[in-house]
């Protein structure tokens, strides 16, 4: 994973908000409506629009348009990959360190 693409990712998960609806995404098995987002979520249809397509510039998501509607779906895959990446570049310690 390059740096651009790192960054892509954790610019699209550093809002709370944008979180929320990658969290509501992911929870769902398959696709979700992108009214049912919109319907959730206290914010314009715009915002969410504008949520979206960073999340989905990060590939955090696919966006398929059917007629008026959009539909998404999580990518598990680029979390995973965000994820290792993170941790070779962050590598955690074997145990705790014991606070005095």
């Amino acid at each position: 994973m390059t740096d651009a693409q790192l960054a892509r990712i954790a610019k699209a998960l550093a809002d709370g908000r944008r979180f929320a609806i990658l969290e509501m995404v992911a929870a769902t098995d398959g696709e979700v409506a992108c009214k049912r987002l919109v319907a959730t979520f206290p914010v314009s249809q715009a915002t969410i629009s504008h949520h979206l397509k960073e999340l989905a510039t990060a590939g955090l998501i696919d966006v398929r348009r059917e007629a008026q509607q959009k539909f998404l779906r999580y990518r598990p895959e680029t979390m995973a990959a965000y994820l290792a990446a993170i941790g070779r570049r962050l590598p955690g310690r074997t145990r705790a360190r014991r606070r005095r």
